[in-house]
């Protein structure tokens, strides 16, 4: 089981990966939503705000957000790092999204 200060670094890497996305393929998909990332092994759901194609503002908070994943902390840093990834995790179950269609396709796309 990772650590608290692990998934706090996997979501930082996430963000600076976001930021790096090509910027058609940002303008294509772009999505401005309020994201979740809810990690049940360690009771910790972290909220942040999806904006011009970048994670912003990512923080140990649980708030209401358009876009909810859940995911343990152990895949949570397997889908960060690349070892794991994101259409795989969604089809085994291993990740949950609770969003629109139109949204997950986006996210996917962006991940």
């Amino acid at each position: 089981m990772a650590t608290r200060e692990q998934c706090q670094e996997a979501l930082d890497r996430l963000a600076e990966r976001l930021g790096s996305v090509d910027a058609d393929l940002k303008r294509q998909h772009g999505l401005e939503r309020t994201l979740s990332c809810h990690v049940p092994d360690l009771g910790t759901t972290w909220t942040g705000q999806l904006r011009d194609g970048h994670l912003h503002d990512v923080r140990p908070v649980a708030a209401p957000a358009q876009i909810k994943l859940t995911v343990s902390s152990d895949d949570l840093l397997a889908l960060t790092s690349g070892n794991l990834s994101f259409a795989s995790a969604w089809a085994t179950g291993r990740l949950k999204v609770d969003a629109g269609v139109r949204d997950i396709l986006k996210l996917r796309k962006l991940l």
